[in-house]
């Protein structure tokens, strides 16, 4: 699984492209003034804008991101095969943003018929797929497998790519009736060369473009304004608020925008002499539990988590406010110097990615220096991208600290996002040396050479109410 150690999913001249994609994205109106460091959101594009835009970055992928996977994974023919509302993961990304689903059955092939001539594309099914053109006519020719193997006997392919993968399920999307039949329709010969696509999946989901990455900051912007506009005095009432209060006006909220999410808004809060992550006894500020609604109080660190899903991209974000209680003017210092410290583990982590280092690799190194540095560290980062929890390598889990066998495995490879997800427990001495988690989670870009924050990241506490 590992790449080369000068692997490099783009050549360079791509990069210089990426700043005429910005000045374009601007000149929509995609991203706001300023670029990413803007304080105001974008604008949210109409549907109609919405299908044009995500409709031509799928026509780039193909025409950029596929040739350089496939040939990459020395695959000749790629077969992804759904029936619909049992779509594979993958092939939900390769149909026109007006498509919600596969219909019957959609069979797309791509032949790679090298440097020159380019990945051919090709769609057998009842339908017209957008660009991909349409090689089947079930009038004169009823049996669909009959004509997939008609077509893969053509191109004589000797590696077949299908999506298979004992770890990871965005790339298993294909079932098991589907393989049976496709085996079966392309005899011993042509079945003998199916190989599992498992790593070429995971490239077409995790390999952002430029074009993509020059919107994403927008989109990551937005977000992260929308936490912003719930963590203020424009939805808490401090006394009378409650956690689920809060987490109800996010869906609202979200619902106004004509957005979505692909998780729901989580809200919880610490306080002093209280447990943490909503005040449940038991909880340990884990995943295995929904906090009880709490109400807000002044005092209290307000922790929320949230994500949202657009242009088919997704966020996901962890920000922290503070309820300042009557006179004072900021956060107590101790709960400051706890989100430095928090601030630190994520450079930390980031400093650990290297192209070619598995996931388990990475956690093992980052959580070896936080020991170092005396922080009590906890790691949980994933990628994200077309998926919230997305291809690529996991980089712990909250119960898996030790490793994650099979998933930890994968490489890290460049033009891939990650979800820098962690935590720091610190004793705050205003608190009477009572633990804080600090919980983090910023989106990022690893380029192969470096890894940034498409917005950038949370550095001070919020407050509530805002300072005037």
């Amino acid at each position: 699984m590992r790449p080369p150690a000068t692997s490099s999913r783009f050549p360079d001249r791509r990069f210089r492209r990426q700043a005429l994609v910005v000045l374009a994205a601007l000149a929509a109106g995609i991203l706001p003034e300023g670029g990413a460091a803007a304080q105001d959101a974008p604008r949210i594009l109409p549907m109609r804008e919405r299908a044009a835009l995500v409709d031509r970055w799928l026509e780039i992928r193909f025409q950029t991101v596929l040739p350089e996977i496939m040939r990459r994974d020395g695959v000749d023919l790629w077969i992804v095969a759904a029936r619909e509302y049992n779509e594979d993961p993958v092939i939900r990304t390769m149909l026109p943003y007006t498509w919600l689903a596969a219909r019957r059955r959609t069979v797309l092939l791509f032949h790679d018929r090298g440097p020159e001539e380019g990945v051919e594309r090709l769609a057998v099914a009842r339908y017209d797929i957008g660009g991909i053109p349409g090689a089947w006519n079930p009038e004169t020719e009823p049996d669909q497998w009959a004509r997939v193997a008609e077509l893969v006997r053509e191109r004589a392919p000797q590696k077949i790519g299908l999506n298979r993968s004992r770890d990871f399920g965005l790339a298993d999307g294909l079932t098991a009736t589907e393989y049976e039949a496709l085996v079966e329709a392309l005899g011993p010969d042509l079945a003998s060369r199916l190989h599992d696509a498992e790593t070429l999946a995971i490239a077409w989901l995790e390999t952002r473009t430029p074009e993509e990455m020059a919107v994403y900051p927008g989109i990551v912007r937005l977000a992260r304004t929308i936490i912003s506009e719930g963590l203020s005095e424009r939805a808490i009432q401090p006394g009378v608020t409650t956690t689920q209060d809060l987490s109800w006006w996010y869906r609202e909220r979200i619902r106004e925008l004509k957005l979505q999410t692909w998780f729901q808004p989580g809200v919880s809060v610490q306080r002093r002499e209280g447990a943490m992550f909503g005040g449940d006894e038991g909880s340990q500020g884990d995943f295995s539990s929904r906090p009880p609604p709490d109400v807000i109080l002044p005092g209290d660190l307000i922790h929320v988590d949230f994500g949202i899903t657009y242009l088919r991209l997704n966020t996901d974000t962890q920000m922290h406010a503070y309820v300042l209680r009557p006179g004072e003017t900021d956060a107590p210092p101790g709960l400051q110097e706890a989100f430095s410290t928090g601030n630190r583990l994520q450079d930390i982590l980031t400093d650990e990615f290297v192209s070619g280092r598995t996931g388990n690799e990475i956690l093992a190194a980052a959580l070896a220096q936080a020991e170092e540095e005396g922080i009590r560290a906890s790691i949980y980062t994933h990628p994200i991208g077309y998926h919230g929890h997305g291809a690529g390598p996991t980089i712990g889990l909250w119960d898996r600290q030790d490793g994650v066998p099979g998933k930890g495995d994968y490489p890290l490879f460049p033009m891939s996002a990650h979800s820098i997800e962690l935590n720091a427990r610190v004793p705050i001495p205003e608190w009477d040396g009572q633990d804080v988690r600090i919980a983090l989670e910023e989106d990022a870009l690893f380029d192969g050479e470096s890894t940034w924050y498409i917005d950038p990241r949370m550095e001070r506490l919020l407050l509530i109410p805002r300072p005037r």
